[in-house]
């Protein structure tokens, strides 16, 4: 369970960090240290230094580094065996960042690209290495909460950002690993589960009637874990038709004894906001209702030589959508269901670590556009809006198998498998998918990668079925393939830690919606596009050599470079998505002390969008000129003042007030002032 190690000072180090009671390190009132978290290149993460003791020697830092779990692979591995590089993002990183919502948090990352149409994470898509916001998968506490009617409705998260511990990114596809919409990579959200039990309040305020709070209640205790968790956001808007409300209520709970850990979670958001331009920019006048509802059960079991992971979960995702506000004009319901079983299994052998297990998913759509047309004895009422119902349905099932093996010699790591899938909405045959990664440590400092891998992802219910004035779906579309293959390094030492990646993305049936002509709609269709590129992250760690009284605290900087390539002779005039990718991002943050406990983390973002939009002179008045998206820099801000139990904090975002888009003709918003605060109670 746990190691003791002849430190000058009194330590407790958990070789895992799990739901578990040994995970409540706050309760024990002395220094503990975890190894869980993997390698960050996310700009102001230092998953390295998860103890109070910043100056502490460095081969502390690597023996307790031995000890870490990333995300990828099917089998708990330690960071120093792990054949992939995880992105980890801690409670501490976020805490000093400045922003108000993950999706903001995701700017920072190496690789991600995040695109808003609205304000802090409405209307958000977000991508890894030049993908589109579907090919990614999202998942909460290692469960899958992606949305099959479209990923633009994937970041509506049902967590806040204060009930966040940590942050996981695993960049590429990983379908042997979490199943086919890992297509270009996966987002992890970790939530806090202490033991510790407590009361927390926060609130925030600001520029554009920004207002909110929130509260937590932990009445953990013994093997049982419960904590519970509200809270609200509003803001009239920093641009044109971007004002929201959302509501937040989460649940975790948990119970542990020597052999089996149960976990179980339920979580609500409703989200009502102003979507200017969602769909068109001829319409800036629309509107988004959207209802999201959780509940899974997870378990980890050890029968004997044999480890269990059995979970089940069930997602509901509610629409309303109007193409002009307060009207019926264009309006959609939705209503979306995605039920799932996930076994995994896996055993040690002196040949290594073996897995195995399968993943049985449901996705099914009620809506009133999405979807084969109903009898009218078949039509199903909306809630909440009398006289409305659900005319159209489709739903479809996922069968996965899943088989990894992972090879663990002195130095290196050789971890490969196979994903055997089947799909009801395709042709209902298996289709395998296999991968491989490897590790190879040359030395205490180094450590080189590769990886070869092959994933799925099916078209979503709106790629399929979505029809309005601007845009028309294609039930024909095929499923999207890629062969992926990358190589990676990794540098270390006491107060530099330097990564550095290339990456091909080989696509076929990539998908994309595109107008073939200037008075054209955006049709979805499937193209052949390959992305390659570059990504490097050098972070600088002062106060792990030069100790905690060294006034600069971490510089970390980030570049990623991607390109594209068609091979096809399909004339496009427009792309919507995946052409309008990131050629280059270039993040630089830096951390430090101010005076006593006030500290300062600084953020400058510069980055270069590939593809053009069609500006608008006005709503009515297109004129059809094709306007390349064009460079821009931006500098956000946070000074904060952090105690034991208690943390105030002022922030401002887009110092410069520069104007930039991110989507073409939705400005995004200028200087933004917040000042926010919490407090902790623990009893």
């Amino acid at each position: 369970m746990y190691k003791k190690q002849n430190l000058p000072y009194p330590v407790t180090r958990f070789k895992h960090f799990e739901n578990k009671p040994y995970a409540s390190f706050n309760s024990l009132h002395k220094q503990v240290t975890i190894g869980v978290l993997a390698i960050a290149t996310l700009t102001f993460a230092n998953p390295e230094t998860v103890t109070a003791q910043t100056d502490r020697p460095r081969e502390d830092s690597e023996r307790e580094l031995e000890g870490i779990e990333g995300m990828g692979s099917r089998v708990p591995l330690p960071q120093k065996e792990a054949a992939r590089i995880v992105t980890v993002l801690d409670r501490k990183a976020i805490e000093n960042a400045p922003v108000q919502s993950v999706n903001d948090l995701l700017k920072y990352a190496a690789g991600i690209d995040v695109r808003q149409r609205g304000d802090m994470g409405r209307q958000t898509d977000i991508s890894i290495r030049g993908g589109t916001f579907d090919q990614i998968t999202i998942l909460l506490n290692g469960v899958n909460i992606s949305n099959p009617q479209t990923g633009h409705l994937a970041a509506d998260f049902p967590v806040a950002i204060e009930d966040i511990e940590r942050i996981e990114i695993l960049e590429g596809p990983a379908a042997r690993v979490f199943g086919t919409s890992a297509f270009c990579g996966a987002i992890n959200i970790v939530t806090s589960a202490e033991k510790q039990k407590h009361i927390q309040v926060n609130a925030t305020g600001g520029s554009y009637g920004l207002g909110g709070g929130g509260l937590r209640l932990n009445l953990s205790g013994g093997a049982w874990t419960n904590q519970i968790s509200g809270s609200y956001l509003r803001t009239d808007g920093a641009t044109l038709n971007s004002d929201f409300d959302v509501w937040r209520a989460y649940y975790q709970g948990g119970y542990s004894t020597p052999t089996t850990n149960i976990r179980w979670q339920a979580g609500f958001s409703q989200q009502k906001y102003g979507a200017n331009t969602f769909y068109s920019a001829k319409y800036n006048n629309q509107y988004e209702e959207t209802d999201r509802y959780i509940v899974s059960v997870q378990a980890d079991s050890k029968l004997g030589w044999l480890h269990l992971l059995p979970s089940l979960y069930w997602n509901r995702s509610m629409d309303h959508y109007q193409l002009i506000r307060h009207s019926s004009s264009g309006e959609n319901f939705h209503r979306t269901d995605v039920y799932g079983l996930n076994l995994n299994a896996y055993f040690t052998t002196v040949l290594g670590k073996t897995s195995f297990g399968m993943e049985a998913r449901s996705e099914g759509i009620f809506s009133t556009s999405l979807g084969r047309p109903l009898e009218e004895a078949q039509y199903v009422n909306v809630p909440w809006h009398k006289g409305r119902q659900y005319t159209k349905k489709d739903d479809r099932t996922n069968l996965s198998y899943f088989l990894e093996h992972n090879v663990l010699l002195p130095k290196a790591t050789i971890s490969l498998g196979v994903m055997a899938n089947r799909n009801t909405g395709y042709d209902d045959k298996f289709h395998f998918y296999p991968g491989v990664d490897v590790s190879y440590r040359p030395g205490r400092d180094w450590k080189l990668t590769a990886s070869l891998n092959m994933a799925l992802r099916m078209p979503t219910f709106t790629d399929l079925y979505y029809k309005s004035p601007t845009q028309e779906g294609n039930v024909g579309l095929h499923p999207e393939e890629t062969q992926a293959f990358s190589v990676g390094a990794q540098y270390r030492k006491p107060i530099i830690r330097a990564t550095a990646d290339i990456f091909y993305h080989k696509g076929k049936n990539m998908i994309d919606w595109v107008m073939y002509t200037a008075d054209d709609v955006y049709h979805s269709a499937n193209f052949k596009l390959d992305n390659y590129g570059a990504e490097a992250d050098v972070e600088f760690d002062f106060q792990e050599v030069l100790g905690e009284r060294f006034f600069l605290d971490r510089l970390n900087l980030v570049y990623t470079y991607i390109h594209q390539r068609r091979h096809d002779d399909v004339t496009i005039y427009k792309s919507n998505y995946a052409l309008e990718y990131l050629r280059h991002k270039f993040v630089a943050g830096l951390t430090h002390r101010i005076w006593s406990n006030l500290s300062a983390t600084w953020s400058f973002r510069w980055q270069d969008r590939m593809g053009y939009y069609i500006r608008y002179a006005d709503p009515q008045d297109e004129t059809g000129t094709l306007t390349p998206y064009r460079p821009y820099a931006l500098l956000d801000l946070r000074l904060q003042w952090r105690t034991p139990h208690y943390q105030l904090y002022v922030e401002g975002n887009n110092l410069t007030n520069h104007t930039y888009y991110d989507v073409g003709n939705i400005p995004q918003p200028g200087f933004w002032f917040k000042v926010g605060g919490s407090y902790r109670f623990n009893f």
